[in-house]
């Protein structure tokens, strides 16, 4: 990939946080990523640095008495574990950087036409509480960023994570003008689904060609049923056949071939893509940033195709 030229989106904070042993969430996958981007002949011209978002920031569109409990450490137990993270001052600016990046991802698309992060798709995240490893859901704030562009006046949260994003369906269940599809495993967390504008509820062990067949008719109902003018893509990986987390049978072709799927049908629309990493929970880690990989490749082949 060493004539790759889409923007991309990386914070050293990313992987900085010191977890129990054990701990169910692969934080080492963003270096990993990152240094495996540089092996693959990626430039460092191509990455940006976020800023952390200022705490009050959020709060137009999350509860600020949530945003100040989470920050000053005053949730209590109960909802902490259903975070899944112990809290610390590094978790917050972590997370607050990592949603930093995630705006920026959605600035840069709008200049560039694509941009990754290589982090973001805290789908989880409600207006007033955090869940499964989500605080702060960067896909809706970075929608409502993406609409305050003139030339923005609809946007598509597009969800591939293998994990329903109920917190965006219910952040954005009122609005016209943040539209949310979900493509996701119907047994499997959170097992209290919320109403997308769309949902994809997939079975278990689901194999490459009915999952394309699936994504591929999703993105198309999709775009020709709203008419939207920028998309936000959750590409998470969690829905791979070695995922500990999945319950899918998607091979790393597969991946491959769904991300190039959205990327090729926003291309031709030539709608602006903001895509983040999303899920993906092999404790292999290089094995994992291999899954990882297939979105930027995706995104690389459709953008010089297209040029072609």
């Amino acid at each position: 990939m060493k004539s790759f030229n889409i923007p991309l989106v990386f914070h050293p904070i990313y992987s900085q946080l010191e977890l129990p042993d054990r701990h169910r969430f692969p934080i080492d996958k963003y270096r990993t990523i990152y240094e495996r981007l540089l092996q693959e002949g990626v430039s460092e011209e191509v990455f940006h640095q976020p800023d952390m978002l200022p705490y009050e920031s959020a709060s137009p569109w999350i509860d600020s008495s949530y945003v100040d409990a989470l920050v000053s450490n005053k949730l209590d137990h109960k909802a902490m574990r259903r975070i899944g993270f112990p809290w610390s001052e590094q978790l917050i600016k972590r997370t607050f950087t990592a949603v930093g990046g995630t705006l920026l991802t959605a600035e840069l698309a709008l200049e560039h036409g694509v941009a990754i992060n290589l982090t973001g798709g805290y789908h989880h995240a409600f207006a007033d509480f955090g869940s499964g490893f989500c605080m702060i859901n960067d896909l809706y704030l970075a929608a409502n960023q993406m609409l305050d562009d003139d030339g923005v006046h609809k946007v598509l949260v597009f969800d591939c994570d293998v994990h329903q994003g109920d917190g965006t369906a219910a952040l954005a269940k009122k609005r016209d003008d943040i539209i949310t599809v979900s493509l996701h495993c119907e047994k499997n967390f959170p097992y209290r689904k919320q109403v997308s504008n769309m949902d994809f509820p997939l079975d278990n062990h689901l194999n490459d060609d009915e999952y394309l067949q699936t994504v591929q008719q999703a993105i198309e109902l999709a775009l020709n049923c709203y008419d939207v003018d920028a998309v936000i893509y959750d590409a998470g990986v969690d829905i791979h056949q070695h995922d500990d987390l999945g319950h899918l049978n998607i091979t790393t072709d597969g991946v491959y071939q769904r991300d190039k799927l959205v990327f090729q049908a926003c291309a031709e629309r030539q709608l602006p893509v903001a895509a983040v990493i999303g899920g993906g929970y092999q404790r292999d880690i290089d094995a994992l940033a291999d899954v990882h990989l297939q979105l930027f490749k995706a995104a690389h082949d459709v953008k010089t195709n297209m040029a072609d």
